[in-house]
């Protein structure tokens, strides 16, 4: 998108009545969940909740249908085959099966639970890396650029619709908020399955104080049982919003470059300057994209670790 508003710019300022470039206005129109606020599909209400689709939302379908027809692919050729072991992507696969099993679930629940809290993981770990990687592939900029140029849609069409926006749902912190959410479920049912639903409470605080103590402590410990949520939630939205914003930032130079000294001086710019810097920012992007996935299942199984083996 942010590329067939640089063609049409450059043809409009070529024709001489460009629009002075507003570089804020369009960095937050390519991270917003969608044009205006508007949904992609209009859906009526149900228990008072607007069930209409946004650009996330279909994001968030992109994802699972990708990672289900994927994996099930996957794992059906596998089970078809005479041979025990794997080959090609069932191979990759097995082996992030295997690290995120032994590497972040073992160590923090321990052996006993490896098998009930596994599966959790390994659903956040996979589909919060496929959708960072997915946020990272220009697909609606090529469907702009093919609009463009080939199919020439109105302006209220679907296909302008549904380009406007940002496509990384992770980027938005309802959607982390609601994986947040499922993390602090999973600490209270971790806790509850592993000492009882009393037990689970009483744990969150040492015993053995003077009672004075518990008047501060507690309040500190249940306030606490939020922070974790809320800095999930804060630091995968942030963090896939951050690397967005700033390559964004870095491409709209060239445009305040060529309202300011002409076309010459936008281009020089692009060359020296905002190239360079873009391409050494998508390449950190890439290990963001790894990087908060792992952390968001790390942490993940930090907390249910510490619900299941209190320590104070």
């Amino acid at each position: 998108m942010f590329v067939q508003e640089a063609v049409q710019h450059g043809a409009a300022a070529a024709e001489g009545h460009a629009e002075k470039f507003d570089a804020g206005e369009t960095i937050i129109h390519h991270v917003a969940n969608s044009s205006l606020g508007e949904p992609l599909i209009h859906l009526p209400k149900l228990m008072g909740i607007d069930m209409s689709v946004t650009k996330h939302v279909m994001m968030l379908w992109v994802v699972a249908v990708a990672l289900f027809v994927v994996v099930t692919w996957a794992v059906r050729r596998y089970l078809k085959q005479d041979r025990l072991i794997p080959s090609g992507f069932m191979n990759g696969l097995e082996a992030v099966v295997v690290f995120v099993r032994d590497e972040i679930v073992q160590p923090n629940v321990g052996k006993k639970w490896v098998s009930t809290w596994a599966p959790l993981l390994l659903t956040f770990a996979f589909f919060i890396f496929t959708a960072n990687v997915i946020g990272l592939i220009p697909i609606f900029d090529v469907l702009g650029l093919l609009d463009h140029f080939v199919l020439h849609t109105g302006e209220t069409s679907w296909v302008k619709h549904v380009m406007h926006g940002g496509t990384t749902a992770t980027a938005n912190y309802n959607v982390t908020a609601a994986l947040a959410t499922i993390t602090f479920g999973a600490i209270i049912v971790a806790g509850s399955k592993a000492h009882g639903v009393v037990k689970h409470w009483m744990n969150l605080v040492p015993h053995g104080l003077a009672w004075p103590i518990y008047i501060l402590l507690i309040p500190i410990e249940i306030m606490g049982m939020f922070v974790r949520p809320f800095a999930l939630t804060m630091r995968l939205a942030a963090n896939m919003t951050g690397g967005h914003i700033a390559l964004l930032a870095l491409l709209s130079l060239v445009f305040l470059f060529a309202e300011i000294g002409g076309q010459a001086a936008g281009l020089g710019a692009g060359l020296v300057m905002t190239l360079p810097l873009a391409i050494g920012i998508s390449l950190l992007e890439v290990i963001v994209v790894l990087v908060q996935a792992y952390v968001f299942t790390l942490l993940t199984a930090v907390f249910v670790g510490m619900a299941i083996h209190v320590h104070h």
